[in-house]
């Protein structure tokens, strides 16, 4: 598959499962070497990435339900406690702060620009998954979960946490995408 065929099959998947169609060691391959290939403006390295699996997966989920005291419901928090694994992306600011200081220039870009690897890393992450036939989804819930996050997981107060990504085997198949008419989003100019 290349990648713009799994770019073309990635969907979200709501409903995983623990079983995966793949190793576990082939999931985390593909995490080590996906963070280490996605570029970062002037090889900052900002990018960090927690998988949560086994127990801390499931505990991971019950913590944010507890940080969000039930604001959100049960059965979807029980949906993504029931993946394999949730990889929690992140950004170092102290790196980013660094890199502030040594190139006082461009010292705005920075954290905009960790926020863009950030991003690269989420879709090619994604892409990668759907290539080992695996399901996903990316969830928002920092920042209220930011503080139990890094105390779970004994991270330092530099961390910011941007996403989560629950993944697992997928319980069934997701439906075809919606067309559109990509020119109200695309433009050539010649």
């Amino acid at each position: 598959m290349t990648f713009r065929d799994a770019l073309k099959t990635r969907r979200t998947f709501y409903h995983l499962k623990k079983e995966m169609p793949v190793p576990e060691e082939a999931v985390l391959a593909l995490i080590r070497e996906t963070t280490a290939l996605v570029p970062d403006a002037f090889n900052m390295r900002s990018q960090r990435v927690v998988v949560a699996l086994g127990t801390r997966q499931d505990e991971l989920w019950d913590r944010i339900d507890a940080a969000f005291g039930g604001k959100v419901p049960r059965e979807k928090i029980e949906g993504f406690r029931a993946a394999a694994g949730t990889i929690l992306y992140f950004i170092d600011e102290e790196v980013v702060r660094a890199m502030q200081a040594k190139v006082p220039r461009y010292a705005e870009n920075f954290p905009l620009w960790a926020n863009h690897a950030n991003g690269m890393l989420q879709i090619s992450l994604w892409a990668g998954l759907t290539e080992l036939r695996l399901g996903a989804n990316l969830q928002h819930y920092n920042p209220v979960i930011d503080d139990t996050v890094r105390e779970l997981f004994g991270l330092p107060a530099s961390y910011k946490l941007v996403a989560q990504m629950p993944f697992g085997g997928r319980v069934a198949e997701a439906d075809p995408k919606d067309g559109e008419d990509i020119a109200r989003r695309v433009t050539v100019a010649r």
